[in-house]
């Protein structure tokens, strides 16, 4: 393990180190400076690395140990919840409004948290992913109104979540669930979460060696998947279908 961050070098084709070389204390810092220009940020998910850092520090490259991980047909919603959504007027799409998405990620707040790691740098260049059909956002409509998301990268056939938030209770859940359907029905097994929360667990969430999520990404990512954006091919999805005990 390392006792210090690899220094990137500026050039945005540059290999990052090995992700199982990363620094046990604080757990899964990688690298440290470079860009979020679009083939660093390719490059990164495509190793099982992934930006976060908080406004004013340089960027910050990622591999946790365990990662934490929902397998595509094991997103929990309580019987309660179900329930709930039986009669729901709420409607899923996919690629639809992005750039809302993003904004209201960034503006949710977060238990422990002081402003948000979404800078305006990180949000551009997502968004830049987003117009190359490399990033995606699911969406919750009540009529016109967004009332929750999540969005993240999709490279061959795995996707890494990166936010999700609630506009209104429980529209982050269904956003997930609705994802994780989508997913497991084009058979994609894994939604990358990467790091451990309770709300996470909650959901179904559970932890991978770090060995065997970085297996499992070389694999999917090789694998072919449509380019471009969902919005067809998810379709509309209601979110009573959602109430299914079966469903994902």
């Amino acid at each position: 393990m390392r006792q210090r961050p690899f220094v990137l070098s500026s050039d945005p084709l540059a290999p990052f180190p090995p992700a199982d070389s990363a620094m046990q204390e604080p757990d899964g810092l990688l690298a440290i400076g470079g860009d979020l220009s679009l083939p660093r940020l390719l490059n990164a998910y495509r190793h099982g690395i992934f930006p976060w850092f908080s406004p004013g520090q340089p960027p910050l490259w990622w591999s946790p140990d365990p990662r934490m991980v929902f397998a595509t047909d094991g997103v929990r919603l309580s019987s309660r919840f179900r329930r709930g959504l039986r009669h729901s007027p709420w409607e899923v799409r996919a690629d639809t409004a992005f750039e809302q998405v993003i904004t209201a990620c960034a503006k949710a707040p977060r238990p422990g948290q002081h402003g948000t790691w979404i800078t305006s740098g990180m949000r551009q260049a997502y968004i830049d992913l987003h117009r190359h059909g490399h990033a995606h956002s699911v969406e919750v409509f009540e009529g016109d109104a967004l009332v929750g998301g999540i969005y993240g990268v999709a490279i061959g056939r795995m996707f890494f979540g990166e936010s999700m938030f609630s506009g209104r209770s429980g529209g982050s859940k269904v956003a997930l669930a609705a994802l994780a359907a989508r997913l497991h029905g084009w058979g994609w097994p894994l939604i990358d979460a990467q790091v451990e929360n309770d709300h996470l667990v909650s959901l179904g969430a559970v932890r991978m060696p770090r060995h065997r999520f970085l297996a499992e990404v070389a694999g999917l990512v090789d694998l072919p998947a449509p380019a471009g954006p969902w919005t067809l091919r998810f379709g509309r999805m209601p979110a009573a279908e959602l109430a299914q005990a079966s469903v994902p």
